[in-house]
């Protein structure tokens, strides 16, 4: 029997270019700069960053707040759906949801944005938040409605 070996080559989702330096730049004087989000790794399809658990992003009880979590997965997942359009196109949220799976108390909380659907005019992300021992913590779907830039 002859085994034939295929060569996978993976290509890149990204219409527009960037460096985690821009990236990260622009959270600045932002929400993000303030919970000190940070992008980390910017794969062929997916975007990964990082946000830190501490007094500006815990609740009352000490624990992650939801609505830290959810923060951070729309501002991988936007941030993600607007490097995956052309220039003549932007993104906007329409929808997100998210499952608190497991709390955290302290240190650095990591989400990675995967492309679920690129579509003409809507894109759904799925937006994992994981702890630091690699536990799920979240898990967020977001759907961006696909605009033109009027000229």
């Amino acid at each position: 029997m002859a085994y034939v070996f295929v060569e996978r080559f993976t290509m890149s989702i990204w219409k527009k270019s960037f460096s985690l330096e821009g990236l990260n730049n622009g959270m600045k004087n932002t929400l993000c700069e303030h919970l000190q989000m940070h992008v980390t790794e910017v794969g062929d399809d997916y975007v990964i960053g990082t946000m830190p658990v501490d007094s500006r992003t815990t609740q009352p009880m000490g624990l992650l707040h939801g609505g830290a979590s959810v923060a951070l997965a729309e501002t991988l997942g936007s941030l993600a759906a607007n490097l995956a359009v052309d220039q003549t196109c932007y993104c906007v949220g329409l929808d997100i949801n998210a499952n608190h799976i497991q709390s955290m108390k302290s240190g650095l909380v990591t989400a990675k944005a995967s492309a679920k659907h690129i579509g003409r005019s809507t894109q759904v992300w799925e937006i994992t938040l994981q702890d630091e021992a690699g536990r799920l913590v979240c898990i967020s779907r977001l759907t961006m409605a696909v605009k033109r830039i009027s000229g």
